[in-house]
């Protein structure tokens, strides 16, 4: 917040100084509602992304039963990954609805990060709410928060040889690389990435999940994937210097 005018600050770009990044995510969709624009001009630039989901959504669709529903979410994901470049996603198999932050998915994100060896973490909103800094908005998901804080903390983890030393067991040795953690979605953005090249490819992603969307509204699907996602860049471009932009949060390490 800018303590003269009292409007928010300016969003800074996002660092465009590294290869690699893993984006680390609870759902199915929760990459294609917040950075997949972002992604699609990373990748064209030649960087690696790679997805590791905490569930595979089953508990996201009321009319589906969750092992009916677990493959067809984790199918769209796929594809939808594809769309924006993205080969690599893995799954972690937590149950979704209910994934608790503690050790263990601790550990399952400090693995993958020795595993991929990023510059760049990505991870969605950790916070209580998604809405203004100063409250209001919507209450977020436990499963949003449980994820995005044990990303948070398994930067640290993945470098340090003596937490999870079961990992260097495995051949995991540490990886102290991740030099940065952005949060999409988050309240309190700081930076931006410029959402103008990667948009339709953004909205093509988004998509791919049809049982999703087919199920969460009776709007044209077309139009419900560009309204949302054309409606966060062109708020994010008020303090992006009028570019459609995606905002995140960026933690520096």
């Amino acid at each position: 917040m800018n303590t003269q005018t009292g409007q928010p600050a300016p969003l800074e770009p996002m660092p465009t100084d590294w290869t690699r990044a893993l984006a680390v995510v609870a759902h199915p969709d929760d990459l294609e509602y917040g950075g997949a624009a972002a992604i699609a001009d990373w990748t064209d630039g030649g960087r690696e992304v790679a997805y590791l989901l905490a569930s595979r959504g089953e508990a996201g669709i009321s009319t589906l039963a969750p092992d009916e529903c677990a493959p067809l979410r984790e199918a769209e994901q796929r594809a939808s990954a594809a769309v924006v470049g993205v080969s690599t996603v893995e799954f972690l198999d937590y149950r979704d609805g209910v994934i608790e932050y503690g050790l263990d998915l601790r550990r399952d994100i400090a693995a993958a990060i020795r595993r991929h060896r990023p510059e760049l973490l990505i991870t969605l909103n950790h916070r209580d709410t998604w809405g203004g800094r100063d409250g209001g908005g919507f209450w977020n998901t436990p499963d949003h928060k449980a994820v995005g804080r044990a990303t948070l903390d398994a930067a640290a983890d993945a470098g340090n040889r003596w937490i999870f030393p079961e990992l260097t067991e495995q051949g995991l040795e540490p990886w102290d690389g991740v030099r940065w953690i952005a949060v999409a979605g988050s309240p309190q953005a700081t930076h931006a990435a410029d959402a103008t090249a990667g948009m339709e490819r953004s909205i093509a992603s988004l998509m791919e999940h049809k049982a999703y969307i087919e199920a969460l509204t009776d709007q044209d699907p077309e139009e419900y994937c560009r309204g949302f996602l054309t409606g966060f860049a062109e708020q994010a471009a008020a303090r992006f210097g009028g570019r459609p932009a995606v905002a995140f949060e960026l933690f520096s390490r």
